[in-house]
């Protein structure tokens, strides 16, 4: 048989594809000159029958460098000399490393001599007689398969030395398997030496290979079956496999196929079966067109048939997965399933396949309803720690690490699936999101004060959650939301979308191309329905529900506050944000019953963010509808008085300017002409402006040159009410105009000028024809107004002076009736 490329050793590439750390320093070499210190000390210690302890750690210092170490055929005979010789007493310890250097010898040798290996087979067939029984061990077993494995795959060995090769590799797994329990680090070994068996030119005992490659792990006292190990009999069965087919070896093929996919022995655990079934479709992507091309498509449809069957099964016996499945079995059954599809490329659909993906994205590599459920049991109870390292671990876990990829299959699946298995995993993932948005705001609520490293490691699973979901929701989106299904299907599945990206929307912290598409499908589709947008409205927590949880704060007894639930916070930004787009459908009544008290209660929220999108929203509705829809205009009018108050008595500590601005120039645009409500806005801001002008009056000149800095939040006010000047409706400008100009001549001398120069500026820039003639006049008579103010309170001060003079304690209040009254 051909020699498989790039695994010189194949225990170590088996470890590499496991994600598990090699145990052997291959990477340190050694220097020429050391190397020949310790194969001459080697020498002395055979001439002179003694084993000195120094000699064993040179031994282990020439192992260290196994990936630059050759051992050419002189130092092979030294070795088996060493093991050989009837008068030296090798110390237990020096068996596997002997033995290691061995295999280094065998399988860098580009063709090793025949006799030599004869000789090697009989001297290592006299040892494990004599020895092994005696100094038995986990390296000594392991280095032995590995060795009778490599010898076995040596094409130069004679047959009747593989033979003995895989009789002896046969014996010891079968008879000492218990070993391998005890240290699963030699795992990669004993597998390997097994693929080398298997590999063989020989077919003598490859059934009893087989069956200790399928069959050890379900043994009471046989290794434990874990992720890693899976792996590995995954690369193992592609390393095989793949070199049956470059080889052209299709009758061992044919055996290796009936034997592992076509019968079904009791003694084969299923995971295992499971992984050579995908390690079989991995290496048949590499099959080129010829001969064994039928056999390999062959091939591949057994392989797809066992893991449809094993997928099948685990269903059954799971009841459908209905309850929390504590079975380890079974846990890593669902676990290998989803690395075998994930690494066995695309598949033909099966509903039990697409089940358990589904099932294992949720349960297994996203296990966050498990987590919840550990971490308040911690909090409820007197226990000092918690599982942090199990979080961390699985972080750390090939099976996270590789939820893109599985995610992927997952989508591909679906993809192909009938509609009822569709609607059934569409349904799994979307109570999914409902079930960690309602246990994650709890556990984010007790956690937080913590702030340890729990809460952030639970959230980058909930992240990596987030980005599955996303990809999911555009399968859908692509596949649902097309021209094969009724309106009112799209429309569901739309809505339902939407809710479900609401309740992860804290998990969202970068900006996804794929989330961005599929937000654009829904929302085109549910914006041109008005039932749909109800719906999605009504989905919306309720004001109750957001303002107060008492299951929260009964259990915990902590009293719960709104405005610190950064998840819900979350959720309800994301529909603030959404809601905008399909307003303009959204009937009056559902707006003023479902969004409003929501919408003023977040204008309110201490995130600025927050609050504008609120304001962003009021805006929106303002802005929306027809003048002919009568109850939508009565709303408006309705919602005004209040906005005015909540965003006022919020400024300037939490109402963000900008927002506010937003929402007054739309009412003063979008009400009707002369509006009540315009006027109550108006008057608003000129009385907020009033009191905070008040406040500022110790203020010196200086702060009022410009816009910014000293009183600013009165100075944005006055800036909102000069930017009005050219939206509000001509009924409603005399009454601005008035207010505006009684503001404007009680600021000092500087803020008179420079309100003064930003009119001017206006109304120079100004192409309202209607509009500019009263502006000009009335800009010319406040202009004057501000110079006759300034002369009556220097003419007051002079009297004030002269009064304080002659009596000292009578002072008379500066009076602004004149002027108000030329207005």
């Amino acid at each position: 048989m051909a020699r498989q490329v790039n695994t010189l050793f194949l225990e170590q590439w088996l470890r590499t594809n496991s994600g598990a750390i090699s145990h052997t320093a291959s990477g340190h070499s050694l220097s020429a000159r050391a190397v020949i210190q310790v194969w001459s000390e080697l020498r002395d210690s055979l001439q002179n029958q003694t084993f000195h302890p120094h000699v064993l750690q040179s031994l282990k210092t020439l192992l260290n460098s196994q990936a630059s170490l050759h051992v050419a055929d002189p130092q092979a005979k030294l070795l088996l000399s060493l093991l050989s010789s009837p008068s030296f007493n090798l110390p237990s310890e020096s068996y596997p490393i002997l033995l290691r250097l061995l295999y280094i010898w065998v399988r860098k040798s580009v063709r090793p001599s025949t006799a030599l290996i004869d000789s090697a087979v009989d001297v290592l067939s006299r040892v494990f007689a004599a020895e092994f029984g005696l100094k038995k061990s986990p390296s000594f077993l392991a280095e032995g398969i590995l060795i009778f494995g490599a010898i076995s795959f040596v094409l130069s060995a004679s047959e009747s030395s593989k033979t003995v090769c895989i009789e002896l590799l046969c014996k010891l797994l079968e008879e000492d398997y218990q070993l391998v329990r005890s240290c699963e680090e030699i795992i990669p070994d004993v597998l390997a030496g097994i693929g080398y068996a298997l590999s063989s030119s020989l077919d003598v005992h490859f059934v009893r290979v087989l069956d200790s490659l399928l069959g050890i792990w379900g043994k009471e006292d046989g290794p434990s079956s874990t992720v890693p190990t899976a792996l590995m009999i995954l690369h193992l069965v592609e390393w095989v496999v793949s070199g049956y087919v470059k080889s052209h070896s299709f009758k061992k093929l044919e055996a290796f196929s009936q034997e592992t996919l076509r019968t079904l022995k009791t003694n084969y655990v299923p995971f295992a079966l499971l992984m050579v079934a995908a390690g079989v479709l991995r290496a048949s992507r590499h099959a080129a067109n010829g001969q064994g091309l039928e056999i390999v498509s062959t091939l591949r449809i057994s392989a797809e048939n066992r893991i449809v069957f094993i997928a099948q099964n685990l269903i059954s016996k799971t009841k459908g997965f209905i309850n929390s499945d504590k079975d380890p079995t079974n846990s890593l059954l669902l676990q290998c399933l989803s690395l075998a599809l994930a690494r066995s490329g695309a598949v033909s659909f099966s509903a039990p396949v697409l089940v358990c993906l589904a099932s294992a994205l949720l349960r297994k590599i996203f296990p966050l309803r498990h987590l919840y459920i550990q971490i308040l049991q911690f909090l409820n109870s007197s226990r000092s720690e918690l599982g942090l390292n199990e979080i961390k671990k699985h972080l750390d876990s090939v099976l996270f690490k590789e939820a893109g990829v599985i995610t992927g299959v997952f989508c591909n699946q679906y993809v192909s699936a009938d509609e009822e298995s569709k609607s059934l995993v569409e349904s799994l993932i979307w109570d999914y999101c409902q079930d960690v948005y309602s246990v994650h705001r709890q556990v984010a609520l007790l956690l937080r004060e913590r702030k340890d490293e729990l809460l952030v490691n639970l959230e980058k699973i909930a992240e990596s959650a987030f980005l599955m979901v996303v990809v999911f929701a555009l399968a859908v989106s692509k596949h649902r939301l097309n021209s094969n299904f009724s309106r009112e299907i799209q429309r569901e599945n739309s809505v339902q979308i939407l809710v479900s990206f609401s309740c992860l929307e804290y998990f969202r912290r970068m900006r996804l191309p794929e989330y961005m598409d599929t937000i654009r499908r829904v929302v085109a589709c549910v914006q041109e329905n008005e039932s749909a947008c109800i719906s999605f409205v009504e989905s919306m927590p309720s004001y109750v529900d957001l303002t107060t949880w008492q299951d929260f704060s009964s259990k915990k007894g902590m009293e719960y506050e709104w405005s610190k639930d950064e998840v819900q916070t979350a959720r309800l930004l994301f529909y603030v944000r959404i809601i905008p787009t399909c307003i303009e459908r959204l009937p009056a009544l559902v707006f003023r019953r479902v969004v409003a008290p929501t919408m003023f209660l977040y204008m309110g929220h201490p995130n600025g963010k927050v609050a504008r999108a609120s304001h962003s929203m009021f805006a929106a509705f303002i802005s929306s509808g027809k003048d002919s829809e009568d109850d939508r205009v009565l709303l408006k009018e309705q919602l005004v008085f209040y906005y005015m108050q909540r965003s006022l008595e919020g400024y300037h500590d939490i109402t963000p300017f900008e927002g506010m601005a937003s929402g007054v120039a739309a009412l003063v645009q979008h009400l009707p002409a002369g509006s009540p409500a315009t006027f109550y806005c108006i008057h608003c801001l000129v009385d907020h402006a009033n009191k905070l002008f008040g406040n500022a009056s110790t203020l010196k000149a200086d702060d009022w040159k410009n816009w910014q800095g000293g009183p600013e939040p009165c100075k944005k006010i006055i800036e909102l009410l000069l930017r009005l000047i050219s939206l509000v409706d001509i009924q409603v400008l005399p009454a601005l105009m008035k207010l505006l100009a009684q503001l404007t001549v009680q600021l000092p001398k500087t803020g008179q000028n420079m309100v003064l120069n930003e009119l001017y500026a206006q109304v120079a820039e100004s192409d309202d024809v209607t509009r500019k003639p009263t502006l000009v006049s009335w800009l010319q008579s406040l202009s004057y107004l501000c110079s006759q103010a300034k002369t009556e309170v220097v003419n007051s001060k002079g009297r004030e002076s002269k009064e304080n003079s002659a009596s000292p304690g009578t002072i008379e209040p500066l009076s602004w009736d004149r002027p108000n009254a030329r207005m």
